[in-house]
């Protein structure tokens, strides 16, 4: 009979182990492992506790914030509100209805609105969840995400670069920065969901090092294609073309602008960037259940491409420039996501007798039964040997 399926083996494993009597009186109510074997219960009863229900709305709020920025840069609204700010032409509300103004006032409540939304979140999270939580750093690097995104917008108005669709250089980096910095604030928040989804979400490397750093220059090569992205989405505002002919001798010309021949960077980043695609795709294929991350990366990858191919086709019109934005967002979290699964695990909390006296209280003297981590470690085909079963849990 051939070697067992190793994660049925693990969790039979750690199944004996769990079933170890536990008596969660046995530590003091307002303990953190009190609190974690509480949250756990409730997850695994009600599904995901309030607060990652609002950590997702805050995602899903911040993408059609970003879509709305798209907007507002691919109809040339940036200086509806003159080079104010926080003010919309030096007052609070705009005294004139032109449309530019209302598109740019618009973003800038929706995203002040964010901003509140995030620190109420950060401070949801950090009440709700026991210290040396994940979602806590996740959150806390959301918020300086999300005012440092604030404040390279400010600065854009500042300094007068957006007045007129600006082709300046300093406009290209700005908005590079721009693009960068929302890619963070996108993965943070979506972390933070997907930690607070879980049942402890305290968390373990299981990754070796050469993967942690393929991991790494793999979300940036996908971050470069964002930023080259929102280049080449600048250059068809400002330069539109009549016909693909045209646009694509624009890209070839020497006496094109800079903003015109960068858009080639665009497609040759996309080519780089699959690659990591590519491998996250085989790395979760060789995992023995087949996670499902790895069908809807597959979808996500197969349509943000036919959405670029017809976006240069026909000529990048503004819904179509919204559509390869929405994908590309829902493209990058689910990487964000997918990679976090494949480089850690979630701890379990197993049973082990106490080495000191433990507290003296009548509740506490029943059970001298403490908790410890223990990572699932339940993939990595290095703990086991074939033919011998399994040769470490821990």
């Amino acid at each position: 009979m051939g070697f067992p399926d190793r994660r049925a083996t693990v969790d039979m494993l750690v199944q004996r182990i769990m079933g170890t009597t536990f008596d969660i009186t046995a530590e003091p109510p307002g303990s953190s492992i009190a609190k974690s074997k509480s949250t756990t219960a409730t997850i695994s009863k009600t599904g995901p506790p309030p607060v990652a229900r609002f950590t997702w709305f805050v995602v899903v709020y911040n993408i059609a914030v970003i879509l709305w920025g798209a907007y507002v840069r691919a109809t040339g609204s940036g200086a509806g509100c003159g080079s104010h700010w926080p003010l919309c032409n030096g007052a609070i509300f705009p005294a004139t209805a032109q449309t530019q103004t209302v598109i740019e006032f618009t973003h800038r409540v929706t995203s002040a609105v964010s901003l509140l939304l995030v620190v109420l979140l950060l401070i949801w999270c950090r009440r709700r969840t026991v210290k040396g939580a994940w979602p806590r750093y996740s959150a806390t690097a959301a918020a300086a995400l999300l005012f440092n995104e604030a404040l390279l917008g400010a600065l854009l108005v500042l300094i007068d670069r957006i007045g007129g669709l600006d082709r300046s250089a300093a406009h290209a980096v700005f908005l590079c920065l721009h693009f960068g910095n929302t890619l963070l604030l996108l993965a943070a928040l979506a972390l933070t969901a997907k930690w607070l989804s879980s049942r402890d979400p305290r968390f373990s490397s299981v990754a070796r090092p050469h993967q942690m750093i393929s991991t790494g220059l793999g979300l940036v090569s996908v971050m470069v294609i964002g930023m080259t992205g929102s280049l080449a989405s600048l250059g068809d505002t400002i330069f539109p073309s009549d016909s693909l002919r045209h646009a694509l001798m624009q890209d070839f010309s020497a006496s094109s602008h800079i903003l015109l021949r960068l858009r080639l960077f665009h497609p040759v980043a996309a080519v780089v960037g699959s690659t990591y695609v590519f491998w996250l795709l085989w790395s979760l294929w060789r995992k023995q259940d087949h996670s499902p991350w790895m069908f809807i990366l597959a979808a996500a990858l197969i349509t943000q491409i036919a959405l670029g191919a017809m976006n240069v086709i026909l000529l990048a019109p503004i819904w179509l420039q919204m559509m390869h934005l929405l994908v590309a967002e829902m493209l990058w979290i689910l990487l964000v996501l997918a990679s976090a699964e494949l480089l850690l695990v979630e701890q379990l909390w197993w049973p082990c007798t106490r080495t000191d006296p433990g507290p003296t209280s009548e509740v506490a003297s029943r059970s001298r039964l403490t908790v410890k981590p223990l990572p699932r470690m339940l993939c990595d085909r290095s703990f086991f040997r074939r033919g011998k079963g399994p040769a470490c849990l821990l």
